[in-house]
């Protein structure tokens, strides 16, 4: 999943995907900014998802939309969340994936 954000005039994409880390099933999700390295730099964000009384978080720096998103991946450079606790964070029956991940982007100075 991709999703594109207008923020300080500039864009940003949110990217949420599933693979595996071995052989255990994750979910990722990272933003990357559209221009260079040092552009992207004046940014951090935040990412968090949770549920059932528990949040996970991740703060970073964007990457540049010139890095591939499977380098990005690769790197873990994002939320990671394992399969069992996006279930979990999910609710329910632990059957069906309903996460909401929220966040924030701000400028450094």
């Amino acid at each position: 999943m991709l999703t594109i954000f207008n923020c300080f005039g500039r864009q940003f994409c949110l990217h949420f995907e599933a693979f595996h880390i071995g052989t255990a099933p994750v979910y990722m999700a990272f933003l990357r900014f559209m221009g260079d390295d040092d552009e992207a730099k004046q940014f951090t964000y935040s990412l968090e998802v949770g549920g059932g009384g528990r949040k996970l978080t991740w703060q970073g720096i964007p990457r540049s939309i010139r890095n591939s998103h499977q380098k990005v991946r690769d790197s873990q450079d994002g939320l990671i969340i394992q399969r069992n606790l996006a279930l979990f964070f999910s609710g329910g029956n632990r059957q069906e994936l309903k996460l909401k991940v929220a966040g924030r982007i701000w400028k450094e100075h």
